[in-house]
């Protein structure tokens, strides 16, 4: 039994020198769609061509191929990161917000891969 209920969306993360550029790539190359650019926050969002699934673009001076983190939402992150530290879940520091944009919160399964719970805040 989940201890958590996830909405039916799910982003991934990938980190970018550049992420306008990216972001012409997965259009021209893929299809994707440019759902936004959130400059302040060192961020992009495109939608793929699966429903429910974006491909989010963090810029980094120094990305990390290979490392993809996956984002998923979350209709209330503090209620979901309970759950999840009650079951003895490992998280990395406390959960981030973006006013108005997001919520996240970082998490690792057994292994040490990076996941991530998102509450979108723009609804």
């Amino acid at each position: 039994m989940s201890v958590v209920t996830l909405d039916n969306t799910i982003t991934l993360a990938l980190s970018v020198r550049d992420r306008h550029t990216s972001a012409e790539w997965y259009e021209q190359h893929l299809g994707f769609a440019t759902l936004y650019h959130a400059d302040e926050a060192g961020w992009s969002e495109l939608q793929t061509n699966t429903d429910g699934v974006t491909l989010g673009l963090g810029e980094q001076s120094e990305p990390a191929p290979g490392n993809t983190v996956p984002v998923f939402g979350v209709a209330d992150i503090a209620i979901a990161r309970a759950a999840l530290e009650k079951a003895g879940v490992r998280f990395d520091g406390e959960t981030e917000t973006i006013e108005g944009m997001v919520s996240t919160a970082t998490f690792y399964d057994p292994d040490d891969n990076a996941l991530m719970l998102a509450q979108d805040l723009s609804k």
